[in-house]
């Protein structure tokens, strides 16, 4: 494991230059796109939508200007605005280099909020004339984020805007790390038994975000003359008060005028966003018992995690990293503090609901976690402690604790435009905008990371093998091992510079891998002796990357099977069968595939490996799902799909499904599962309750369906696939002794990686 997040670490800032920008510059270019939400396809919805039916919200919005809330996108739609002044760590570098940031910005509040953003790049430097030109565009939204604007024209601009519109104006790179690490460091002083009125507070760094978290911890109740703060030319002193802007004046310390270093003797608190090994382990030595340390610098943090608590078993670490606990990410914040603000058509963004978020973070974290972040994080029981002082990113729970809160400080502050009286019904909302399920992948890959496994790919001397693994071990989610001829790996890793130099390279055919051929052989000719099979044609089929590579998942050389890019679909899965076989007590595997749509993850199966099951092999199949769809911390609610509803016609398929449902509700009573059903009324909870609401299913949406035969199953999830544009994994294979997973002919590279992450996950499940 060492060995591996060296090398991570060492690969990942070269990788991530060039996989950055096929990632932008791929297929639709950028990150976002404005996609319609009204029927289009007819000239009757076009004359509504435009001319001549749209005269009548106009002037509806005429009458009275709260409607464009009720006729338009503006009550979700949020402006990310920047002049590209002060751009993450890369300066002043303009408005069109700064588009990516504002785009991914756009990506956050969508996908963790469900909130909409136009990124608006303003080419304007001179502060009262970019104050105008967002004063000009502001009726267009709902509410503004400002972005990456320098220091101290980012003070003015926020502040004259606030004043001077009616709608949440925030600067997140202010207020969005001071909000999180304010969470952070309310249950840090708790677990360190401190008061915050009491505490000596060292802050390196006195940028925008700096000062802003310094403001916040005084409004928690922390004293302005406990308080260093430091920049880069030392304390802010009375000394230097000529030399310092009005906002850092705010700041100054009278009396002694000590260097960093001083500073930290006997400290509680350091906070860090400046630079990276500023910090040392006798600073770190020199501070007061059970130290509260914020690195939070990226990417390296002022002293080292691993270093810090090294040097002191006391300390409360925080950084800015992923790869850590106790990680300040301020998507915990801005996106759900936006949602609350919205959903209440707050005037402004206040000092109450920025508290109010603050205490809902800081709250969330003392809450028990549930199993879907446990398996995230590879934890058995995340609880609050030294090393869950704040919530995990991919807590799903954020939206439904941080947005109510900020709405009523809204509501109780007097600048929510309109009160949310049902506040259950509110949080059921918040719950549906999201599906709560679409992080699935996220989850399943930082679960994976977690605890990475070795991965042996047959299909080597392919780029899109090649290129899959490298992302996969510089993400810290599998241990490559390269099955094929070495000159052509090797010929294939230079032309494309990957670095996979730590790989393990096996060609099954060479002299060098006689004793493991032999040897692997003895396995598949003790199995299969019986079946006709000799020891000299096992020793033959040896000299095959898929029988070699599913012998290496036999004996625990690898630990998980990837094939099938290039062959058969039979052709990858006859060696996994014949030599690993199927789980004990099964007589038939099943394949199954992943759709993420927006309301969360949808189960097909099968659709890759019975041609016409019975009902037994029906009900083994639904089981085989459920169990898999149950790993993934997700009820799974079945639907068994035919062209007919509860006996409305006839027919073998139709005959089969009702059969093997009623095996299912006999044997299995507790199993959300019925059938034989249309997949209109199986994927539509308010269908299904208007004309059977008798079923098990009704008032629910079925997340899982199972198909009569293959053809079904294979045709309909490549339709929605292509149709929807909806990212697939698969197809998984269940059933299976030891995990191999079988890939598609053609499979894209992150259709790999995706696997690669599953196959990881299904290792740990078995454990």
């Amino acid at each position: 494991m060492i060995k591996l997040a060296n090398h991570i670490h060492f690969m990942s800032e070269k990788l991530l230059k060039k996989d950055a920008l096929d990632y932008h510059s791929s297929g639709r270019k950028g990150k976002i796109e404005v996609i319609p939400t009204k029927p289009y396809s007819s000239q009757r919805d076009l004359s509504l939508a435009y001319s001549p039916g749209v005269a009548e919200p106009c002037l509806s919005i005429n009458k009275d200007i709260d409607n464009v809330y009720k006729y338009t996108a503006k009550g979700n739609l949020v402006a990310v605005i920047s002049n590209g002044t002060a751009v993450l760590g890369l300066g002043d570098i303009g408005p069109e280099a700064s588009k990516p940031v504002m785009e991914g910005k756009g990506l956050l509040f969508k996908i963790f909020a469900d909130i909409d953003v136009f990124d608006i790049e303003v080419n304007e430097t001179n502060v009262e004339k970019f104050i105008a030109t967002v004063k000009a565009i502001s009726p267009t939204f709902g509410g503004i984020n400002l972005e990456d604007i320098k220091a101290p024209d980012a003070f003015v601009i926020e502040e004259r805007l606030k004043e001077e519109l009616d709608i949440p104006i925030m600067h997140d790179d202010q207020h969005g790390t001071a909000i999180i690490s304010s969470a952070a460091l309310i249950n840090a002083l708790e677990i360190a038994k401190k008061k915050i009125g009491k505490v000596k507070i060292v802050v390196s760094g006195a940028g925008a975000s700096a000062q802003s978290c310094v403001k916040l911890y005084i409004s928690l109740g922390a004293k302005k003359e406990n308080i260093f703060m430091f920049d880069s030319k030392g304390l802010l002193h009375e000394s230097r008060k000529n030399s310092l802007d009005e906002n850092k004046r705010l700041f100054m310390q009278k009396g002694s005028n000590p260097s960093l270093q001083e500073a930290f003797k006997k400290a509680d608190v350091f906070l860090g966003l400046s630079k990276g090994g500023i910090v040392n382990q006798q600073m770190i030595k020199s501070m007061s018992k059970n130290p509260i340390v914020f690195a939070l610098a990226n990417p390296n943090p002022e002293i080292e995690y691993d270093i810090a608590l090294k040097t002191r078993d006391d300390v409360i670490m925080a950084t800015g990293r992923s790869d850590h606990p106790n990680q300040v990410n301020n998507v915990l914040g801005f996106p759900y503090i936006f949602r609350g603000a919205l959903d209440v058509r707050a005037t402004k963004i206040n000092e109450e609901m920025k508290l109010a978020a603050v205490k809902a973070i800081a709250l969330l974290a003392k809450e028990p976690v549930p199993d879907v972040v446990n398996e995230a994080y590879d934890a058995k029981s995340i609880s609050f402690g030294r090393t869950q002082i704040i919530p995990k990113p991919l807590d799903p729970r954020l939206i439904y604790w941080v947005a109510p809160a900020v709405a009523k400080a809204a509501i109780e502050s007097g600048v929510a435009r309109i009160p949310i009286k049902d506040w259950e019904k509110y949080e059921l909302e918040l719950m549906d905008r999201l599906g709560l399920n679409n992080k699935l992948i996220r989850n399943l890959t930082e679960k994976a990371k977690r605890n990475p496994k070795k991965v042996v790919f047959a299909e080597a001397d392919h780029y899109k093998i090649l290129k899959a693994a490298e992302m996969a071990l510089e993400e810290g989610i599998a241990i490559p091992i390269l099955l094929g001829t070495r000159q052509k790996i090797q010929k294939i890793i230079n032309d494309y510079s990957l670095d996979l130099s730590d790989c393990e390279i096996i060609d099954p055919r060479n002299e060098s891998e006689l004793k493991h051929r032999e040897g692997f052989a003895e396995i598949l000719h003790e199995k299969r002796k019986r079946r006709g099979l000799t020891f000299y044609e096992a020793k033959k089929l040896m000299r095959e990357r898929n029988y070699f590579a599913a012998a290496m998942v036999e004996t625990g050389m690898a630990d998980v099977m990837i094939s099938g890019l290039t062959r058969s679909y039979k052709d990858s899965i006859r060696p996994a069968l014949r030599v690993i076989g199927v789980e004990d007590g099964l007589n038939k595997i099943a394949g199954m595939y992943i759709l993420i749509s927006k309301d969360g993850p949808m189960f097909f199966a099968d659709t890759t490996v019975n041609i016409n099951p019975t009902v037994e092999e029906i009900v083994d199949i639904t089981l085989l799902v459920a169990k898999t769809v149950k790993q993934y911390k997700i009820i799974p609610k079945i639907a068994l799909l035919s062209y007919s509803n509860f006996g409305s016609n006839e027919g073998e398929d139709a005959i089969k499904m009702r059969e093997a449902t009623k095996i299912l509700h006999d044997k299995h009573p507790g199993l959300i599962v019925d059938g034989e059903v249309q997949a209109n009324f199986a994927v539509n909870k308010e269908l299904i309750n208007d004309f059977f609401p008798f079923s098990v299913l009704s008032g629910k949406s079925a997340n899982t369906l199972i198909f009569p035969n293959l053809s079904s199953g294979n045709i309909a999830y490549k339709l929605v696939k292509e149709m929807s544009q909806q990212e697939a994994i698969g197809p998984i294979l269940l059933g299976m002794k030891k995990p191999v997973h079988v890939l598609q002919i053609g499979s894209s590279v992150r259709e790999i990686l995706n696997m690669i992450t599953l196959g990881v996950v299904d290792v740990q499940n078995r454990k």
